[in-house]
């Protein structure tokens, strides 16, 4: 529908815009630096000999803003947390312009002081620009609309939207089409359209009570109202598939399981390659975790736990050994006694996981793709969950769109489910783009140490 395009050029639109103001931005403050570093406006050939070598850096970080989330939707929806988000990313970017310099001796200079006065000037300015300048551009310009529609989901939707500036439409008002019997229509609807300057309506043409409202609305056409589907913004709002959509028509319209053989080949060749530096790389880390898992109880090392692979085939995966007993196919919820202390740590950081990178390199699953479960969890899940097993149809990964997106791992059937809406938006909307996008953010995840 034209109304969902529109909502989606603003999405990409925003993020070029924001692009190259951080560009602007880091090029501004290479002058200011310069100027406040040689008491003087800088020469031409001052400006030349250092623009070289930055402009790399500006690309460069530009890519860790991008990993650091700050070109994502909800950038800015705490406002309050962005200027310590843009000065902890400005950080790692001078600690990577230091690596840069020593690495690259032959630009000829080792600008120490210029990036200690860069590092101040560019959060100024950055900030500056996020904070002050980018709301004007009219990214938040918002329109009203009305919702009709009914629900969780709907109600999920119009709180999402309604108490975040991020969106471009706000509900002036709501309808839900279970309660449409005793419901004035023309008033609640019709009129409002007219007296709120509502300009868009967001529907689920999918409910059963849907029809019956049609022939009201289509005049609204000739007023210039867009219409727009309620799941598909759902989707774009939440990067979640709505399981009330989800039946045996939505996996046939949506879902293909054909080789994609330029993917596939892309993404087998990503998960060798990488696991097998990260592999080798790791090894590094497993004597001192071998020495804090044996001073704390003297236990096994590593543990092979059974897993549902790709076609609900069963594989074996490594683990260094986190708990004191098996989790019998339960939740391990985050004060689980069973946790040692070693253990913790080892989960926090996700080292417990680095074996399964000789998995990945085996091929019994991917970098990227739906959590594996456990075999007594998962068929207990496939038992209390529609379609459940659908996610099995392909190979499982370390890391996936859910766990990007999830702040814990779930703990509870209904987390659960949350996580199944995710993965099911992967399924629909896999490619190597979104596979690398979801490798970035991983890494991001476990360089701050939040992962779960």
């Amino acid at each position: 529908m034209i109304g969902l395009g529109s909502m989606k050029m603003l999405n990409r639109r925003e993020p070029i815009i924001l692009f190259a103001g951080d560009l602007l931005a880091f090029s501004a403050a290479l002058w200011i630096a310069l100027a406040v570093r040689y008491g003087s406006v800088p020469s031409l050939d001052t400006l030349s000999i250092h623009w070289s070598p930055f402009s790399l850096l500006f690309l460069l970080w530009t890519f860790v803003f991008f990993v650091a989330g700050l070109y994502e939707k909800h950038t800015l929806v705490f406002k309050g947390k962005l200027p310590s988000l843009i000065l902890n990313t400005q950080v790692a970017n001078s600690l990577l312009a230091v690596v840069f310099f020593y690495l690259l001796p032959s630009f000829g200079i080792t600008p120490k002081i210029v990036l200690a006065v860069y590092l101040i000037i560019s959060f100024l300015l950055v900030v500056l620009w996020r904070v002050s300048i980018v709301p004007h551009f009219g990214f938040r310009n918002r329109e009203n609309a009305i919702l009709i529609g009914a629900g969780d989901e709907m109600q999920e939707l119009k709180e999402e939207m309604n108490g975040n500036e991020r969106y471009n439409l706000t509900f002036a008002s709501s309808v839900d089409l279970n309660q449409l019997d005793g419901i004035a229509f023309q008033e609640e609807v019709v009129e409002k359209v007219y007296s709120e300057g509502v300009t868009s309506i967001v529907i689920d043409l999918k409910h059963e009570k849907a029809a019956a409202i049609l022939p009201s609305l289509y005049n609204l056409i000739f007023s210039n109202v867009r219409f727009l589907d309620m799941y598909k913004v759902y989707e774009e709002v939440f990067d979640r598939v709505p399981l009330s959509l989800v039946g045996y028509n939505w996996f046939l319209e949506n879902i293909s399981f054909s080789p994609h053989t330029m993917y596939d080949t892309l993404k087998r060749m990503m998960d060798v390659a990488i696991a097998g530096i990260l592999g080798v790389v790791s090894l590094l880390l497993y004597p001192f975790v071998v020495v804090a898992i044996k001073i704390e109880d003297n236990g096994p090392i590593f543990i092979t736990q059974e897993r549902i692979g790709a076609g609900n085939r069963i594989i074996k995966l490594w683990k260094f050994r986190s708990m004191r007993g098996s989790d019998a196919g339960k939740w391990v919820t985050e004060g689980d006694d069973r946790i040692t202390r070693t253990g913790r740590f080892l989960r926090k950081s996700r080292i417990d996981e680095l074996p399964q990178l000789w998995n990945i390199v085996r091929g019994d699953i991917s970098l990227i793709g739906p959590r594996p479960d456990i075999v007594a969890l998962g068929k207990k899940l496939a038992q209390e969950l529609p379609y459940y097993t659908v996610r099995n149809l392909i190979k499982p990964g370390l890391s996936g769109w859910a766990q990007i997106k999830q702040d814990i791992a779930p703990q509870s059937l209904e987390e659960t489910r949350e996580r199944l809406a995710y993965d099911l938006y992967y399924l629909k909307n896999r490619s190597f783009i979104l596979d690398l996008i979801i490798a970035l953010k991983t890494m991001k995840t476990l360089l701050s140490r939040t992962g779960r």
